[in-house]
């Protein structure tokens, strides 16, 4: 299977092959009911360039080496050729977008290449995101711009290195083409590069997909989708019990703590955590305006979008992740037929989500488990009174020797330098901290493993990520690999790279782009 030639074998169309398709293959923007998906293919590019790859993502696929520089492949993840044999489509999906009901969504420039067989076996749904319009397109054309497109491929391999499930990113294409974009929604539109990104992920399933049949009470449809969800991605389930969504809704919500654990330990923000940008896998999933914390501030939205309303800061991603499984719940409700064990089984949201986050936290502080609540509470009171930078504190942290604390050596986290009287709250802290290390079994042996394994040293940030935009832009792709490069061991100290673990420069506090960003992409 590592040739070439073989590649062919390895595509199949279980998704449309299983589940009812859209009778009609007109590509225009219309209301499609009693499908799940819909026929479409993507639009030719006039000179695609492959600009960048994951080989780590390449190597868990099977594909042989020389795969990057095939014509063949550049064909496919451009849009410019389909697999033989293969149906691309789309997804029929609804979702509440800021809170509200916005009906039938789906994919507007998501298209589905099929399901691609990798080296262990599994099956992982190709994705091109940006390779034309589709009948969910509404009134847009379908594209990316390069800008969205490097956010995209660097965060999700990112994110993947970190430990934090996600969809991959298997490739950067270049179109050759310029597409329009009002980058600030400030009515001044302007031609951008455009590019493709390869979405790789077992699935790209969301709330929505099974909101937008509840909604328009296509039952069958629902216990269709439901029942192939559960028998393919769930195999610990029984897809024909009668309980089987009900274990399915508890799965999801089990996985989704977990997940936004994992944001809130490394400061991401997603930014956007509409019901149809949540994954029925417990991926991160759909990397459009998110950002990191740089300074620690649990009212951060990197979102332009969301600056009004703040609905998906930092500090509220764990509610609406709750609220969001709620609308979920409530799209499974006529499979389940009995409210009951459906709010139950959501209530036990804050519990799941509270364990792993107490989790989580534990270990960056380098506790097994947090001797009490006030001690989170206060660190996080004086990190945001003195601007404290929240990737940078913790490394800083870890230098310090609980039998021997000294303050003196969280400095460099600081974005705004306490007052000396203010070193006398800082240094009780530490003093705090240091006597629940020392108090915790084991602390000697374990104390700077757990620390390290749960406080990246490198994330990128969004100014790094805006560098390396304005760069590529221009044809230089080298700031690209090298935060690629520098993901791939984000919990391991970089001596070469040491620029990119310091404290986010002045510029950028207000830098469109490397601050905050609009959906525009």
């Amino acid at each position: 299977m590592s040739s070439l030639e073989s590649q062919s074998t390895r595509w199949a169309n279980r998704f449309t092959d299983a589940l009812p398709g859209d009778p009609s293959s007109e590509n225009r923007p219309r209301q499609v009911e009693g499908a799940v998906w819909s026929p479409v293919s993507p639009e030719p590019v006039s000179r695609p360039l492959m600009l960048a790859t994951s080989p780590e993502l390449a190597d868990e696929l099977g594909l042989p080496a020389e795969w990057s520089s095939s014509d063949q492949w550049l064909s496919w993840l451009s849009g410019n050729a389909v697999p033989e044999g293969q149906q691309p489509y789309a997804m029929n999906y609804g979702g509440h977008q800021f809170g509200n009901w916005a009906g039938q969504l789906g994919d507007g420039r998501a298209i589905n290449l099929g399901e691609f067989q990798d080296a262990s076996g599994h099956w992982q749904t190709m994705q091109l995101k940006g390779a034309g319009p589709t009948p969910y397109s509404r009134t847009a054309d379908g594209r990316a711009v390069l800008r969205s497109s490097i956010r995209e491929f660097l965060c999700s391999e990112a994110m993947y290195h970190l430990g934090i499930p996600t969809t991959r990113a298997l490739s950067l294409v270049g179109t050759g083409d310029q597409v329009v974009r009002d980058m600030f929604y400030d009515g001044r539109p302007a031609p951008e590069p455009g590019a493709i990104v390869c979405r790789v992920a077992p699935s790209f399933l969301r709330f929505g997909n099974y909101q937008i049949h509840a909604a328009r009470q296509e039952r069958d449809l629902l216990a269709q989708l439901v029942h192939w969800t559960i028998d393919q991605h769930f195999p610990e389930l029984d897809a024909d019990a009668p309980d089987a969504p009900l274990h399915l809704l508890e799965t999801v919500i089990q996985r989704t703590a977990h997940l936004v654990a994992d944001w809130m330990r490394v400061g991401f923000v997603h930014g956007v955590m509409n019901t149809d940008n949540m994954s029925i896998l417990g991926l991160t999933i759909d990397y459009g305006p998110y950002g990191w914390l740089d300074d620690f501030n649990p009212d951060f939205t990197p979102n332009t979008t969301d600056a009004h309303s703040r609905r998906y800061v930092y500090a509220n991603q764990p509610r609406v992740a709750h609220w969001n499984l709620a609308q979920l719940g409530r799209a499974l409700l006529p499979l389940i037929e009995d409210i009951e064990p459906v709010q139950s089984v959501i209530d036990t949201y804050p519990e799941r989500f509270g364990v792993a986050y107490r989790s989580a936290m534990a270990s960056k502080l380098g506790l097994s488990e947090l001797p009490n609540e006030e001690l989170l509470g206060d660190l996080f009171a004086w990190m945001q009174a003195f601007e404290t930078d929240w990737t940078l504190f913790f490394r800083c942290l870890m230098e310090i020797d609980p039998e021997d604390p000294d303050v003196s050596r969280l400095e460099n986290a600081f974005y705004t330098p306490p007052f000396v009287s203010d070193l006398e709250g800082i240094s009780k802290w530490v003093t705090d901290w240091a006597e629940a290390c020392l108090e915790d079994d084991g602390y000697d042996e374990d104390r700077l493993g757990r620390m390290s394994s749960a406080n990246p040293w490198f994330i990128p940030r969004n100014y790094q990520v805006f560098q390396a935009i304005e760069a590529a832009e221009k044809g230089d792709l080298f700031l690209v690999e090298d935060l690629l490069d520098a993901s791939r061991a984000p919990y391991e100290a970089q001596e070469d790279r040491e620029h990119l673990a310091a404290r986010r420069p002045e510029w950028a506090r207000e830098q469109a782009g490397a601050s905050m960003l609009s959906c525009s992409s």
